[in-house]
Protein backbone atom coordinates (compact mmCIF):
# COMPACT_ATOMS: atom_id res chain seq x y z
CA UNK A 1 0.00 0.00 0.00
CA UNK A 2 1.20 3.52 -0.69
CA UNK A 3 1.58 6.05 1.63
CA UNK A 4 0.44 9.34 0.45
CA UNK A 5 0.78 12.21 2.35
CA UNK A 6 -2.62 14.56 3.73
CA UNK A 7 -2.01 18.34 3.93
CA UNK A 8 -3.21 20.36 6.77
CA UNK A 9 -5.35 22.67 5.60
CA UNK A 10 -4.48 26.56 5.66
CA UNK A 11 -6.73 29.59 5.94
CA UNK A 12 -7.97 31.92 3.39
CA UNK A 13 -5.87 34.83 4.61
CA UNK A 14 -2.50 32.40 4.79
CA UNK A 15 -3.42 31.41 1.12
CA UNK A 16 -3.74 34.58 -0.11
CA UNK A 17 -0.57 36.25 1.85
CA UNK A 18 1.32 33.40 -0.09
CA UNK A 19 0.19 34.13 -3.37
CA UNK A 20 1.16 37.63 -2.55
CA UNK A 21 4.57 37.43 -1.28
CA UNK A 22 4.75 35.02 -4.48
CA UNK A 23 3.75 37.19 -7.41
CA UNK A 24 5.73 39.82 -5.53
CA UNK A 25 9.01 38.31 -5.40
CA UNK A 26 8.21 36.35 -8.65
CA UNK A 27 11.27 37.76 -10.90
CA UNK A 28 8.89 37.45 -14.17
CA UNK A 29 6.26 39.99 -12.85
CA UNK A 30 9.48 42.68 -11.80
CA UNK A 31 10.55 42.41 -15.32
CA UNK A 32 6.98 42.68 -16.96
CA UNK A 33 6.27 45.34 -14.80
CA UNK A 34 9.61 47.53 -14.84
CA UNK A 35 10.21 47.18 -18.75
CA UNK A 36 6.93 45.58 -20.59
CA UNK A 37 4.10 47.42 -18.49
CA UNK A 38 5.88 51.45 -19.34
CA UNK A 39 5.28 51.14 -22.95
CA UNK A 40 1.66 50.96 -22.62
CA UNK A 41 1.68 54.41 -20.65
CA UNK A 42 1.02 57.27 -22.75
CA UNK A 43 1.89 60.68 -21.28
CA UNK A 44 -0.32 62.50 -23.04
CA UNK A 45 -3.53 60.43 -21.90
CA UNK A 46 -3.39 62.27 -18.49
CA UNK A 47 -1.46 61.00 -15.37
CA UNK A 48 1.37 57.87 -15.62
CA UNK A 49 1.36 56.51 -12.35
CA UNK A 50 -2.58 56.22 -12.47
CA UNK A 51 -2.47 54.91 -15.61
CA UNK A 52 0.32 52.36 -14.32
CA UNK A 53 -1.58 51.49 -11.41
CA UNK A 54 -4.87 50.90 -13.90
CA UNK A 55 -2.30 48.92 -16.11
CA UNK A 56 -1.50 46.93 -13.60
CA UNK A 57 -4.61 46.27 -11.63
CA UNK A 58 -5.47 45.21 -15.09
CA UNK A 59 -3.17 42.60 -15.10
CA UNK A 60 -3.58 41.03 -11.68
CA UNK A 61 -7.07 40.91 -11.99
CA UNK A 62 -6.60 38.48 -15.02
CA UNK A 63 -3.76 36.60 -13.50
CA UNK A 64 -6.36 35.54 -10.66
CA UNK A 65 -8.93 34.46 -12.80
CA UNK A 66 -6.33 32.28 -14.93
CA UNK A 67 -4.65 31.28 -11.98
CA UNK A 68 -7.79 30.41 -9.81
CA UNK A 69 -9.28 28.51 -12.40
CA UNK A 70 -5.87 26.29 -12.69
CA UNK A 71 -6.44 26.33 -9.19
CA UNK A 72 -10.07 24.91 -9.10
CA UNK A 73 -9.35 22.19 -12.57
CA UNK A 74 -6.32 20.82 -10.36
CA UNK A 75 -8.31 20.10 -7.58
CA UNK A 76 -11.11 18.89 -9.28
CA UNK A 77 -8.87 16.76 -10.97
CA UNK A 78 -7.00 15.91 -7.79
CA UNK A 79 -9.93 14.55 -6.20
CA UNK A 80 -11.14 12.51 -9.29
CA UNK A 81 -7.92 10.89 -9.22
CA UNK A 82 -7.87 10.16 -5.27
CA UNK A 83 -11.42 8.60 -5.40
CA UNK A 84 -9.64 5.24 -7.04
CA UNK A 85 -5.80 4.07 -6.23
CA UNK A 86 -5.80 2.44 -9.42
CA UNK A 87 -6.39 5.62 -11.40
CA UNK A 88 -3.05 6.96 -8.25
CA UNK A 89 -1.49 3.47 -9.75
CA UNK A 90 -1.76 4.63 -13.13
CA UNK A 91 -0.64 8.37 -12.90
CA UNK A 92 2.86 7.18 -11.15
CA UNK A 93 3.07 4.73 -13.59
CA UNK A 94 2.54 6.60 -16.42
CA UNK A 95 5.25 9.28 -14.99
CA UNK A 96 7.83 6.41 -14.71
CA UNK A 97 6.80 5.46 -18.31
CA UNK A 98 7.32 9.13 -19.67
CA UNK A 99 10.70 9.77 -17.41
CA UNK A 100 12.03 6.49 -18.72
CA UNK A 101 10.65 7.70 -22.39
CA UNK A 102 12.70 11.05 -22.10
CA UNK A 103 16.19 8.80 -21.08
CA UNK A 104 15.50 6.46 -23.58
CA UNK A 105 15.32 9.46 -26.11
CA UNK A 106 18.84 11.36 -24.79
CA UNK A 107 20.02 8.29 -24.25
CA UNK A 108 19.65 7.44 -28.37
CA UNK A 109 20.14 11.29 -29.78
CA UNK A 110 23.01 12.47 -27.73
CA UNK A 111 24.06 15.97 -27.81
CA UNK A 112 24.64 17.68 -31.40
CA UNK A 113 27.50 20.58 -30.16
Amino acid sequence: MHWIPIAQPKSIGTILRDGIVVGLSNPKSIVFFAAVLPQFADPRAGHVPAQMLLLGAVFMAIAVLCDSSYALAAGTARAWLARSPRRLELVGGTGGLVMIGIGASLALTGRRN
